[in-house]
């Protein structure tokens, strides 16, 4: 059965690489690839100019020491010709050292040769691979960013982005409150007409049913004055008309009108009796139960 620790450990590691995930840029990580290769491939050609440098300085041993070969040998035959046998064995001998060097240079030049070949074939291959992966590169992330930004208009267009959903949730929260708003003034006007509130702007004192009362005198003299018209115009019919019209068609106008009068004032008394009964009626019934009560 695994530890605390290592269950801790495990843990870690899986957030550590879901973090990762979410912050890794596969741009970057391609270019960064390709920076690492580019590296590698200067170094190798570092290397195969430091390896063909050793070869010329091996083969400028090589010259050299055939050079002195071809020299001793002349001395030694110069010393045999002066009869200085011994110094022709010591020059001989030197011809011989330098002749074993000069095998031995003759070694290490082919292995820097070849070593050198090989540097050339694997810096040849490392060249011909970067320019592959950089072609590979630039061609993933052009499809990464061109996958990106339809992910990114996918996301737009159907809202399920962080950036739209949060304007998804703004929008949905200003209908909430225009709601809200309306509902209250609507709310409002409803109880206004009712009588349940009063307007602030009105008068102090000044209540419903004084309202319904102005308004039903108001409707009354208006309704009296042109009556009073009415009779005025109907009983000025023009001058030749009055001049030869007789007493009593005049006393029978006039009684005519003065009925007319009659009738309307009982109407509008009537009327305004009844008006002010309804009045009382409505604020009886929009009144509180407790009141009521007492």
């Amino acid at each position: 059965m695994p530890s605390i620790a290592q269950r801790v450990a495990g843990l870690f590691q899986v957030k550590a690489n879901r973090a990762l995930d979410r912050a890794e840029d596969p741009r970057e990580t391609l270019d960064y690839s390709y920076q690492q290769q580019l590296e590698l491939l200067q170094k190798v050609r570092r290397g195969l100019a430091d390896v063909a440098a050793a070869r010329k300085r091996v083969e400028q041993q090589a010259d050299r020491l055939r050079q002195s070969a071809e020299t001793l040998r002349d001395q030694a035959g110069q010393a045999l010709a002066a009869g200085r046998e011994d110094l022709a064995r010591e020059a001989l001998d030197r011809r011989t050292a330098a002749g074993s060097r000069l095998t031995e240079l003759r070694e290490e030049h082919a292995s820097l040769q070849a070593q050198e070949e090989k540097l050339t074939l694997a810096a040849q291959r490392l060249q011909a691979k970067t320019d592959t992966f950089r072609t590979s590169k630039e061609t993933i992330k052009a499809r990464y960013t061109a996958a990106e930004a339809q992910s990114r208009v996918t996301e737009a267009v159907t809202g399920i982005g962080e950036e739209m959903g949060d304007v998804g949730l703004a929008v949905e929260r200003a209908r909430d409150r225009t709601e809200q708003l309306q509902a209250r003034s609507a709310a409002l006007d409803e109880l206004m007409a009712t009588g349940a509130l009063e307007d602030a702007t009105l008068p102090a004192g000044r209540d419903d049913l004084r309202a319904e009362l102005d308004a039903v005198t108001a409707e009354g003299d208006v309704e009296t004055e042109l009556a009073r018209m009415k009779t005025e115009i109907a009983s000025s019919g023009g001058p030749a008309a009055v001049e030869s019209g007789s007493a009593e068609d005049r006393q029978n106008q006039d009684r005519e009108g003065q009925g007319r009068e009659d009738q309307d004032r009982e109407d509008r008394e009537d009327r305004h009796a009844r008006q002010a009964r309804d009045a009382t009626a409505a604020r009886e019934s929009r009144r509180p139960p407790d009141q009521e009560a007492t």
